[in-house]
């Protein structure tokens, strides 16, 4: 069943991830106690926090959850009804933290892992309970970036997670298998090989790529996603037309795609036209512009019924 508004919530680790989520969950109203052994005190997590309540405010989300810290991970599950996992990707760490989370946690509680790369039946293979542990994998940065997508053995705890996460304003998508890098990070990671070859190639530079995504395709699929995209490509005939008349010249595209390698070379060029597109401008300042375009494209897309 759905957890109800309020209900208390487990954060471990407060990087990037933990913090959007912390914020999401706190601006929905849920209490949420925090454990990550490099933040020392409650003003370091308000501090990091203090942004991303901001943007939440403009879309709507102002609740006041409570915040509170804890020694230690299990200090901190041992209350709650939903745990939000995310620590660094190394398999062995996560394994042994979800093998504490799972034995700390509440009956009827879930353990929801925020992996970007590593598999279900890895991460549970010290579970007493792997039906009650599920991923939960955001898109950065989660408080302003709708997709989670599910996977687990147990379909009530997906159904309860789905419901969670819908309450928070998230858009929950549920895989049918499980797949190392899950959806969108094999599908940023195959876009970003290709962007890579770009440059490799001298075809364009880093920013005139990155305007290229941003101003084309970009635009269409934050509207309408790959699928549709080639659906409606197809005109009136739609995306059978598309296959049978356009299909051919798709697959010549496939087979001309590179297979880059960073080579030291290549690092340096990819680092040095990255930091030119910045402009001199620090990462909190990029976050900030990415921060207030994403929650302008937000609210845009809600008036819009998307």
């Amino acid at each position: 069943m759905a957890q109800p508004a309020g209900r208390h919530v487990a954060v471990i680790g407060f990087g990037t991830v933990g913090v959007g989520w912390t914020a999401l969950f706190l601006a929905n109203g849920h209490d949420v106690t925090v454990h990550d052994p490099a933040v020392a005190d409650l003003a370091e997590l308000e501090s990091k926090l203090a942004p991303c309540l901001e943007s939440l405010r403009r879309l709507g989300r102002d609740g006041t959850g409570r915040l509170a810290l804890a020694g230690s991970a299990e200090a901190a599950a041992a209350e709650a009804g939903f745990i939000q996992e995310n620590a660094p990707e190394r398999i062995e760490l996560k394994v042994d933290l979800l093998r504490r989370l799972d034995l700390a946690a509440p009956e009827g509680a879930i353990v929801a892992s925020s992996t970007s790369s590593l598999l279900w039946s890895e991460l549970t293979a010290g579970c007493a309970k792997a039906g009650r542990v599920i991923v939960a994998h955001p898109f950065n940065p989660p408080h302003l970036v709708p997709l989670v997508e599910l996977y687990g053995s147990d379909a009530g705890c997906l159904d309860a997670a789905q419901a969670f996460y819908a309450g928070l304003g998230m858009r929950p998508v549920r895989l049918q298998k499980e797949m190392r890098g899950h959806i969108a990070n094999r599908l940023s990671s195959a876009l970003y090989r290709e962007a890579v070859h770009l440059v490799e190639e001298g075809v364009a530079s880093v920013e005139e790529i990155d305007q290229a995504l941003r101003d084309g395709p970009g635009l269409r699929w934050a509207v309408v996603g790959a699928h549709l995209a080639y659906h409606l490509g197809g005109g009136q005939g739609g995306i059978r037309h598309y296959l049978d008349h356009l299909g051919p010249s798709q697959e010549r595209r496939w087979q001309d795609l590179g297979q880059p390698r960073l080579t030291p070379e290549l690092k340096a060029k990819l680092v040095d036209g990255v930091l030119a597109e910045a402009g001199g401008r620090s990462i909190a300042e990029l976050e900030a512009e990415r921060d207030a375009a994403l929650v302008a494209l937000r609210l845009a897309r809600a008036e819009a019924g998307r």
